[in-house]
């Protein structure tokens, strides 16, 4: 009987991969490379399009997942962070949203079948990564109309509900609806999920994860913390986290003040710090370590990974140290 996500995350502490994009980088990919054979003559630019990669260079996208689960990861995300007819109006693509998240999911979960076949004591799982969309339902985008809209929630649940539909069909063990920088985005991948859920009489597990953008310790659209978590505490979550914008240490206090606040199992993925001038990250696997060992020692998380800039030594250390620990206990909330 295979193991679940909801027992394993029991046991030990889970460990997600690290960033997609940063390792896509260093294949150097042409505007042909993007294009592959199939759309060599189509009319758009497609540099950039790292979802198309799945279609075109699934070779590569296959590699980065074995990269993940070889240096210790229990968990990797589907090449789909902007696999939504919203997100790809951008490169003229929206007729391919399902395929796209369809096969990116077949080829995570034919890696993680190898690799769970390799050792079943350690089964590895797919996480349909569902991205934040590049439009916000809760502000303008216009500062002389700060009442216009540039998406609708339904616009964005009807989106939403495709992606989840596609990466289900491909085999996600899970969804992560991560990088979330307007939570009303959020309640519409939730929404279309839970529609998923009920038409299919399935379940799936969920994961969130938000974004705290700066110092303030907002999010974009201005929720607190705690506004955060309330807002999407209506839905059985797996997990609750943040993902990007901050490395480990400055991403610290707000970890600390949802995983006082919560039932829910906690993940962060936070960056390899902050960007450098050039939009590099330096931060070295040793110093990310050091940083998530703070995390584990004051019971913070269940689920520790990476994003920009973290590559399979990032995960590598964050494995070796997290093994020596057992996973965070929820408070008991009055």
């Amino acid at each position: 009987m295979a193991i679940t996500i909801q027992e394993a995350i029991k046991k030990n502490i889970l460990i997600l991969d690290g960033a997609m994009g940063t390792m896509l980088q260093r294949y150097n990919f042409s505007e042909e490379d993007f294009r592959g054979e199939r759309f060599k003559d189509f009319p758009h630019p497609l540099k950039g399009n790292n979802d198309l990669l799945s279609l075109t260079q699934p070779q590569a996208i296959r590699d980065v997942h074995a990269a993940y689960y070889e240096a210790g990861a229990d968990i990797v995300e589907t090449n789909t962070f902007s696999g939504t007819t919203i997100g790809m109006a951008d490169y003229h693509m929206e007729d391919l949203v399902y395929e796209l998240n369809y096969e990116s999911a077949k080829i995570a979960r034919q890696v993680a079948d190898e690799f769970t076949a390799k050792n079943p004591d350690k089964p590895r799982f797919v996480a349909g990564s569902i991205g934040p969309t590049n439009r916000t339902a809760s502000m303008s985008p216009d500062v002389n109309d700060p009442g216009y809209r540039a998406v609708t929630f339904d616009d964005l649940r009807i989106a939403y509900k495709q992606q989840a539909e596609a990466l289900m069909d491909g085999g996600c063990d899970l969804l992560l609806v991560e990088t979330i920088f307007d939570t009303l985005n959020a309640k519409a991948a939730l929404f279309a999920i839970e529609e998923v859920k009920e038409e299919r009489n399935i379940d799936i597990p969920i994961m969130v994860s938000g974004t705290i953008t700066d110092a303030s310790g907002r999010t974009l659209s201005g929720q607190t913390v705690e506004a955060f978590l309330i807002s999407v505490s209506h839905i059985p979550l797996l997990s609750v986290g943040f993902n990007c914008a901050l490395g480990a240490d400055l991403l610290k206090p707000y970890l600390k003040t949802l995983a006082h606040n919560t039932s829910f199992n906690v993940s962060a993925h936070p960056n390899a710090g902050l960007p450098n001038a050039f939009g590099q990250y330096d931060e070295t696997p040793e110093q990310t370590q050091a940083f998530i060992k703070e995390y584990l020692d004051d019971n913070l998380i269940n689920i520790i990974g990476g994003c920009c800039g973290t590559t399979p030594d990032h995960i590598r250390l964050m494995a070796e140290v997290a093994k020596d620990y057992k996973p965070r206990v929820a408070p008991v909330l009055s």
